[in-house]
């Protein structure tokens, strides 16, 4: 059937409409239409290159050895449409939020309760279905890849059941589309990666959807002072609405204030949540942290950065630890539930963070706004 969905055609080219075709979904595959898509940054790293592999891999992973042409998008919500063989977990009607981390539940990871790092996982990046190796997305003659084997700026999305989550039917799904990705994993690196502590300090570093996330995780979580951090005076203000205590332009900044508020102890916990993920970053994160501190490092980095700056020395003596966490080091199906109940509970802000909704034609003009500035979550809003 074709549908309309915006993708990118090349490196560094601008999201444009096309109509697609898409197939029937095969065994264990599902097919959705979307309600609700968000805008997350990451697929403006996809559309830049930053999230790539080497050309050695896209060889082996797609026919054409290119990212290239993509459909964008990995956080939405929608409604279950229809359902390929030994699919029993989803039926027609469903409501749904896709994870952007398949999970197989079998693997050695999944079987031991870590669905964040699935193998499957290591499918995401480009190429066909996981289910057979095969496409389901075409433009013409081409085969598309999808963010994260979704696509979800697509009026309808054939994915493996594995990339699902089952959600209440009536849920709000546009708050199931925002929690999906960004909330979640900035959520999870607070409350799970970092295990804040009641009465803590916490620096947030980055005040988008992945930071909105982690403010609230860390105030949830009990933390007496959570400072945020942005170069956009507009982030920094919302993210004082959703939890934070203090405000920042600038790690160091963030430092003397921690400094202030802990009589000199610094930062518990910093969690570096920003646009790019640079080694530049750990350094100064590292030293607005007190002893013993947890250092969590979230945002994208793009895939062949190799080097980080810090000082050993203090980072031994200090007894801190430096960890990484993917979807908030949680497991979708656990999470997104959660986050939707806690919503639904008037605990966990989402609606005071859409800035505004797009059309599926208007993708492109939604990323422009969030690199002005103007924007602090955007969402495509499906007829």
């Amino acid at each position: 059937m074709k549908v309309r969905a915006s993708i990118v055609g090349g490196l560094k080219e601008p999201w444009r409409t096309e109509e697609i075709e898409i197939d029937e979904p095969h065994a264990h595959e599902v097919k959705v239409a979307m309600s609700f898509a968000g805008l997350c940054q990451s697929d403006e790293h996809l559309r830049n290159g930053e999230m790539s592999q080497p050309a050695e891999v896209l060889a082996m992973l797609t026919p054409n050895g290119s990212m290239f042409p993509a459909v964008g998008g990995h956080e939405g919500a929608g409604i279950v449409e229809s359902v390929g063989p030994e699919v029993h977990a989803f039926a027609p009607g469903d409501s749904v939020a896709v994870s952007f981390i398949p999970a197989c539940g079998t693997c050695h990871w999944c079987s031991t309760g870590r669905s964040n790092i699935c193998d499957l996982g290591a499918t995401t990046v480009a190429g066909p279905m996981i289910s057979d190796g095969t496409y389901r997305h075409h433009l013409g003659d081409q085969v598309l890849n999808r963010m994260c084997q979704l696509g979800t700026f697509s009026e309808q999305i054939v994915v493996s059941e594995h990339s699902l989550v089952k959600i209440d039917t009536g849920a709000n799904l546009r708050a199931a589309a925002l929690i999906s990705c960004g909330l979640a994993t900035g959520f999870g690196a607070a409350v799970d990666r970092a295990q804040v502590r009641p009465g803590e300090c916490v620096i947030v570093v980055g005040c988008g959807g992945v930071g909105s996330g982690a403010i609230q995780g860390a105030r949830i979580a009990g933390a007496e002072t959570v400072i945020a951090v942005d170069v956009i005076p507009s982030k920094v203000e919302r993210a004082m609405q959703i939890g934070a205590t203090h405000g920042a332009g600038s790690i160091l900044e963030a430092t003397f204030l921690a400094a202030e508020m802990t009589r000199g102890r610094l930062a518990d916990v910093v969690i570096l949540t920003p646009t790019t993920l640079t080694g530049d970053l750990i350094m100064p994160a590292c030293k607005a942290a007190s002893k013993g501190a947890r250092i969590v490092t979230v945002g994208i980095t793009p895939f062949d950065a190799t080097e980080v700056s810090m000082d050993l020395f203090m980072f031994t003596m200090y007894n801190q630890s430096l960890l990484g966490s993917v979807f908030g080091s949680q497991n979708p199906r656990i999470q997104i539930p959660r986050l939707l109940e806690l919503y639904r509970l008037g605990h966990l802000k989402i609606d005071e963070l859409v800035t505004k909704e797009y059309t599926l034609d208007e993708v492109q003009q939604g990323y422009d706004d969030v690199a002005s500035g103007q924007n602090v979550r955007g969402v495509v809003k499906f007829d």
